[in-house]
């Protein structure tokens, strides 16, 4: 039987207030590995970012992933795990990030899962992260990262919308994708508890590595590196 052609093009989807720069270090490492990469910035609406939905997102990285050459991987951090587990039918491989988590796994509806994990924010229309950003409060945010990184994310973020997060929080059912899955947990995730997310990859058969680090650790702290090298692994061996 012939061996699979090796995956050659991924599409990586960022997470909530961020953009595409968020992936800098896993483009680097994929490219060396061989792998292209697209990493897009999500756009709001026309009608503005308080008028965006999921669906927007959702639909422009469905265009975005089903525009690259197959075989093809969707890699996506928080909540651009969400989203390419909405783009799953499309892709080869998916590596799933401190993703927000579908139905029927999103808070708190796991069994078992700690009901103070479940997020109880409001969030406003308009989420003013890139008008609030402070090297304090990025630097919380971070602990795991150096201070050029931390310098770097400050001065990056970006507004987002309530609307997508309020849909994205209370979880929004698709069909289990029929490609591999990794999830990628960090311990010191504070955001997307690492055992929630644990035993959301057990529910779906996926392998499942977990580090040291916070939430955006995996991307853009000290371990991004590793982290990416590992994820780069997994791929090669699909």
């Amino acid at each position: 039987m012939p061996s699979q052609p090796p995956i050659r093009h991924a599409l990586l989807i960022h997470g909530a207030g961020a953009g595409g720069w968020e992936w800098n270090v896993w483009r680097d490492l994929l490219h060396v590995r061989g792998v292209d990469t697209l990493a897009p910035d999500l756009q709001p609406s026309p009608q503005g970012i308080e008028a965006t939905t999921l669906d927007d997102y959702r639909d422009q990285m469905r265009a975005a992933l089903a525009a690259l050459p197959r075989p093809r991987a969707v890699i996506g951090a928080s909540l651009g795990g969400l989203l390419a587990w909405l783009c799953g039918d499309l892709a080869d491989a998916m590596v799933l990030i401190n993703p927000l988590r579908p139905q029927p796994w999103a808070w708190p509806a796991i069994p078992g899962a700690d009901a103070a994990a479940r997020p109880a924010r409001e969030w406003p229309d308009l989420i003013a992260w890139r008008r609030h950003a402070r090297l304090a409060t990025t630097r919380a945010a971070m602990p795991d990262a150096d201070e050029a990184a931390i310098l770097y994310a400050q001065r990056r973020w970006r507004d987002e919308s309530g609307a997508v997060l309020r849909r994205a929080l209370a979880g929004v059912e698709a069909p289990r994708p029929a490609c591999p899955v990794l999830c990628i947990a960090s311990r010191g995730d504070e955001d997307v508890e690492p055992q929630l997310t644990a035993r959301f990859a057990a529910a779906i058969g996926a392998n499942l590595i977990v580090g040291p680090g916070s939430h955006v650790g995996p991307l853009l702290g000290r371990d991004a590196a590793r982290t990416a090298a590992q994820a780069a692994d997994w791929l090669s061996a699909r």
